[in-house]
């Protein structure tokens, strides 16, 4: 059995829940008639597919990561476990936070980044 990579395992944790923290956020959003006004426009428009494009992508890079440098159980418990978790931290957070722009960007930023660290570093 080799021998487990918890950088790569706190990467790909952080990066799932960072991801499934912008599902929830972003699920609000549609259909387009329960947007917020600052999301009704054309920049927010572009906001809300345009960071739905990165945390897609971020999503595969990790997947494709993890797949490549964890053991298939590590990734499964380290994964589930922040999938449970994501509604339970999502619920103390502002309306205000969740439903505007700055959980979009910052959930899907997040997750690049992460996405990022975890190809560089593991």
């Amino acid at each position: 059995m080799p021998a487990l990579d918890w950088t790569a395992l706190v990467l790909f944790a952080g990066a799932t829940l960072l991801v499934a923290l912008y599902g929830l956020a972003v699920s609000g959003h549609f259909p387009a008639e329960f947007r917020g006004t600052a999301l009704q426009s054309a920049g927010g428009a572009i906001l809300l597919w345009g960071t739905m494009a990165v945390t897609g992508l971020a999503a595969i890079a990790i997947l494709v990561r993890a797949w490549s440098v964890l053991p298939w159980y590590a990734a499964v418990i380290g994964g589930g476990t922040t999938l449970l978790f994501a509604p339970l931290l999502l619920q103390p957070l502002s309306d205000a936070f969740v439903n505007g722009r700055r959980a979009l960007v910052a959930f899907s930023l997040g997750a690049a980044l992460l996405a990022v660290g975890m190809w560089a570093i593991a």
